[in-house]
C-alpha cells in the first residue's frame, strides 16, 4: 500500500492548510477536498437482526469565494420503506478553522446548525451551514447514517466538481452477506479484501447480552488526485460519469435459513414490477372508459385515426402533476376523475383507452436522463413508463404527460438508453428508444445582396419530428416579440418583417415552418471595392463548441440530425464574382457524421447548398478528437469568402 491511511484524521488542521492560496493541482478549484473517508459496518439486534452503519468522514479548503457554498452540507436518507424502519442520520464534529493573527481558531457548530427537511414520502434531508465559513477557511464535518436496507448501501461518491486530494472507504461485511461491488467513473483506486474476525454483541429477550462471532471480508478502496467533474456541452447527465463505489447486495445465506438470491435480470424486475397492485391491476380497468370512447369515437374505424383521437384526448383532458413515476399513486380511476396524475396514471389511462378502442397497447419501462443509466438490474432503474402501441405491425411510442408530444416523438429526457416493454402476462423485452429517423431543420434563403453590402430578401425555416418539438418545448411559452427579438440576435442583429409560424402550438405531428421577409445592414465587407461575403451569411458558425484537449464523457447530441441550407443569391448590378471557396466534403470514418457545402454560380445568381448530417444520438468519449476536427473543418470552411468585385 502506498498510501497510509492514518494520515488522513479530523482535527489535525495545519497552519499550512490554512494558508495555502490555490490548489497544487487545479489552480481554477474554488475549493477541494482534502479527504473524504468512510466505513461501512455492520450491527445487530434482536428485533431487527443486521442493519448497516454508514461513516464519512469529510475535510475541505476553501481557496475562493465560489467556494464558500461548501459550507452547506446536505444527505439525503430514505423514510419510505414498507416493511423497515426509517434510516436515522447524525451529524457530528463539525467544525470551521481560521487563520487569526497566525494563530489557528476552531468555530464549532452547535445543534442549531442541523435542519431537517422532508422532500418527499421517500427521502428526507438533513442539511447543517459551517460557522465562520470564508476564503482561506479549512472545514471538517463527520455524519453517521444508520440504515436496517441492506439491500442497497448509499453510493459512496469519489469524484465531484471540485478535485480530492484522497479518499479512503472501507467496507466490513458478515460473511452472511455476498455484495458485487460495482465502480463507475473510470476513477484509478487501489483495493484489496481480506478476511477478517467479526463478532455482535446485543441483548437478548430476557434483557441480558448474548454475542456470536463470525467471519467478515474486509475490503479497502483508496485512490488520489481525483479531478473535479466539469460540466462539457453536448452531455446528457453529468451524474451517469460521477466516479462512485456502488455495492450490489446478490445473496443472503444466513445460518438455518435457505440461501436468498437478489441477483436479478432486467426481465426478473420487470416482473416484479408488473406483479404490484400499483401496476398490473390498473392496466385491467379498459371498461372504466367505455362511455367516454363512445363519444369520442362515433363510427371512426381507421385505428391510425382512433389512436390519434385518444392520444390527444387524453392529452388535453389530464394535467400531469410533475411526479415521476413507475406506478400509480391514486389509482387510474381516480386520477381520471381529478383530471390530475403523475406519469405512470396518465400513461395508463392513454394503454386501457387504446386497448378498449381494438388497439394492442403495453406500458413501457424507461429510465429519464436525470435518473441516470441503469448500471444493473434493480427496481429503481426505472423512473418513468410509456405506452407502445402496434398496428400493422407498426410500434408507436407515445406519452400523454407532457402536451407537446406527438407519436414517436418522446420529451427528451426519456431519450434514454433502453426501454422494457412490459406485455399482459408480464413477459417483457428490452426496446430502442433512440429515435430511427433524422430530425431535421431546412432553411432556403432568397437572398438580394446591395453595391453597399447590405442584404434583402425572405426565408424559410422547416423544423421535423424533434426539432419541431423542441422548437415547441423552448419557445412556446414566449410571446412572439420576445421570440423574435431573440432570433434577430442570434442572426447578428437582422431586422425581421413578415413573420409568420405555422404547426405552432396546434398539427404537433406536423413540421413547425417559419416564414419571413429580412434586412441585414452588416454582413458583407468592402475592401478595396470588392464585397466579401461569408457562404452561409448570418448562419456562419465561428466558434468550435469542442475546445477542451481531452474529454473524460461521452458527446451526447440527443437525436439524430439533419441541417441543411439552400440559398439563392443575387448579385448587385455591376459586379461579377471574382472567385468562390472550394467545395467542402467531410465525413467521419464510420459516416456518422457528414458535411457538405457546394457552390455553384451563373450569370448574376450564386447557388449554395450546405448540409451537416449527425447520424448518431451519443458518440463515445474516444470519438471526442474525431467530433472536435470534424467541426474545426466545418468551421474553417463556412468561413472561407465569396469574393464579388465590379466588372
Amino acid at each position: 500500500m502506498t498510501i497510509q491511511a492514518q494520515n488522513y484524521e479530523l482535527g489535525k488542521v495545519t497552519i499550512a492548510e490554512l494558508k495555502e492560496k490555490v490548489h497544487p493541482k487545479d489552480s481554477s478549484a474554488p475549493a477541494a477536498i482534502l479527504f473524504k473517508k468512510g466505513r461501512t459496518y455492520f450491527g445487530y439486534n434482536k428485533d431487527v437482526g443486521f442493519y448497516a452503519n454508514h461513516v464519512c468522514e469529510v475535510k475541505i479548503k476553501i481557496y475562493k469565494k465560489e467556494g464558500l457554498s461548501w459550507a452547506d452540507q446536505k444527505v439525503r436518507f430514505y423514510i419510505g420503506y414498507e416493511k423497515l424502519n426509517e434510516d436515522r442520520l447524525e451529524f457530528s464534529e463539525a467544525v470551521t478553522y481560521n487563520l487569526e493573527n497566525g494563530n489557528i481558531v476552531k468555530t464549532k457548530l452547535d445543534n442549531q446548525g442541523t435542519f431537517k427537511n422532508k422532500i418527499n414520502q421517500y427521502w428526507k434531508e438533513k442539511t447543517i451551514t459551517l460557522p465562520n465559513v470564508k476564503v482561506g477557511s479549512v472545514i471538517e464535518y463527520k455524519y453517521v447514517l444508520r440504515s436496517e436496507n441492506l439491500g442497497k448501501f448509499p453510493d459512496f461518491d469519489i469524484q465531484f466538481n471540485i478535485p480530492v486530494d484522497y479518499f479512503y472507504y472501507k467496507t466490513q461485511i458478515p460473511e452472511f452477506y455476498i455484495y458485487k461491488p460495482i465502480l463507475i467513473g473510470g476513477i484509478p483506486l487501489e483495493t484489496e479484501s481480506k478476511f477478517t474476525n467479526g463478532s455482535q454483541s446485543f441483548d437478548n429477550a430476557y434483557s441480558q447480552t448474548s454475542s456470536f462471532s463470525y467471519k467478515q471480508i474486509e475490503t479497502f478502496y483508496t485512490g488520489k488526485d481525483v479531478p473535479a467533474l466539469k460540466e462539457e456541452p453536448y452531455i446528457n447527465n453529468l451524474e451517469n460519469y460521477r466516479g462512485s463505489i456502488q455495492q450490489e447486495l446478490e445473496r443472503v445465506r444466513l445460518p438455518d435459513q435457505p440461501i436468498k438470491d437478489y441477483s436479478l435480470t432486467w426481465e426478473g424486475v420487470a416482473k416484479t414490477i408488473f406483479k404490484d397492485d400499483s401496476f398490473g391491476k390498473q392496466l385491467n380497468q379498459a371498461s372504466l372508459f367505455t362511455d367516454d370512447l363512445n363519444k369520442l369515437l362515433p363510427n371512426v374505424e381507421d385505428k391510425n385515426e382512433r389512436l390519434n383521437l385518444i392520444f390527444t384526448y387524453v392529452k388535453n383532458r389530464m394535467n400531469w402533476n410533475e411526479i415521476n413515476s413507475c406506478y400509480t399513486e391514486k389509482g387510474v380511476e381516480k386520477a381520471y376523475k381529478d383530471q390530475t396524475g403523475n406519469v405512470a396514471e396518465i400513461n395508463f389511462i392513454l394503454i386501457n383507452m387504446l386497448r378498449a378502442a381494438g388497439i394492442e397497447a403495453n406500458p413501457v419501462l424507461v429510465s429519464t436522463i436525470q435518473n441516470g443509466l441503469p448500471v444493473y438490474p434493480t427496481r429503481t432503474g426505472f423512473n418513468y413508463v410509456i405506452a407502445a402501441a402496434e398496428i400493422d405491425g407498426k410500434r408507436i411510442l407515445l406519452d400523454a404527460s407532457h402536451k407537446l408530444t406527438a407519436p414517436n416523438i418522446l420529451p427528451l429526457n426519456v431519450l434514454n438508453w433502453k426501454g422494457r416493454l412490459i406485455k399482459k402476462d408480464g413477459a417483457s423485452e428490452e426496446i430502442e428508444l433512440d429515435p430511427i429517423i433524422l430530425s431535421k431543420e431546412i432553411y432556403s434563403l432568397i437572398v438580394k445582396i446591395h453595391p453597399d453590402g447590405k442584404m434583402n430578401g425572405q426565408g424559410r425555416i422547416q423544423h421535423t419530428d424533434y426539432d419541431a418539438y423542441s422548437f415547441r418545448v423552448e419557445n412556446n411559452a414566449k410571446s412572439e416579440d420576445a421570440y423574435l427579438e431573440k432570433f434577430e440576435n442570434r442572426l447578428g442583429g437582422l431586422s425581421v418583417s413578415n413573420y409568420k409560424i405555422e404547426n405552432q402550438k396546434s398539427n404537433l405531428d406536423q413540421s413547425v415552418i417559419e416564414t419571413f421577409s429580412f434586412d441585414s445592414s452588416s454582413r458583407s465587407d468592402i475592401i478595396e471595392g470588392k464585397i466579401f461575403v461569408n457562404p452561409l451569411l448570418f448562419f456562419t458558425q465561428s466558434k468550435n463548441p469542442f475546445n477542451q484537449e481531452k474529454r473524460q464523457m461521452p458527446v451526447y447530441f440527443g437525436y439524430k440530425n439533419l441541417e441543411k441550407f439552400n440559398f439563392n443569391i443575387e448579385i448587385p448590378q455591376g459586379y461579377t464574382v471574382e472567385s468562390l471557396p472550394k467545395p467542402v466534403r467531410i465525413a467521419s470514418e464510420d459516416k456518422k457524421m457528414s458535411f457538405i457545402l457546394n457552390f455553384s454560380a451563373t450569370e448574376n445568381k450564386i447557388q449554395i447548398v450546405s448540409q451537416k448530417e449527425i447520424n448518431s444520438s451519443i458518440f463515445a468519449a474516444e470519438d471526442y478528437r474525431m467530433i472536435k476536427e470534424f467541426f474545426q473543418k466545418m468551421i474553417v470552411s463556412q468561413n472561407e469568402k465569396i469574393i464579388l468585385k465590379k466588372i
